[in-house]
């Protein structure tokens, strides 16, 4: 087996956990064999003294798919 890992990054004013969520759910619309997911790093923005935006990085391992061996 192949795989291979890319990294996305998404966002959510509701917090860490949802911004991973969402990632991990654009992803799966358009990757197969979604494997495993790996938080890289957090931050957050800050309006008014309050935090905004939740922002991650998230490293998402899935498969290659062999059309050779099929």
């Amino acid at each position: 087996m192949v795989e291979k890992t890319i990294l996305l990054t998404g966002s959510s004013p509701n917090g860490i956990q949802e911004a991973i969520e969402l990632a991990i759910a654009r992803a799966a619309v358009t990757i197969d064999a979604l494997r495993r997911a790996r938080l890289k790093d957090a931050r957050l923005e800050i309006s008014e003294g309050k935090i905004s935006l939740w922002v991650v990085d998230v490293e998402i391992t899935f498969e290659v798919k062999d059309l050779v061996h099929g």
